[in-house]
């Protein structure tokens, strides 16, 4: 499975901010490339999420 879901269900904080940090990343991605994307057959941002879920990249607000 490529984006792990028990790990979704479990989030307690708010989903926007995951689902905007997830936007930021897939373009990270698309820009600087990745290893993991070859691995789920170029799925940017399923990629992106599950770096999130896992905490491989974390992400904070800024004003």
């Amino acid at each position: 499975m490529i984006i792990p879901l028990d790990l979704l269900i479990d989030r307690t904080d708010n989903i926007y901010e995951m689902t905007c940090a997830a936007v930021r990343r897939a373009m990270q991605i698309t820009v600087a490339g990745d290893e993991e994307v070859d691995k789920n057959d170029g799925k940017i941002v399923s990629t992106a999420i599950r770096q999130i879920l896992t905490k491989k990249v974390e992400y904070r607000l800024e004003p």
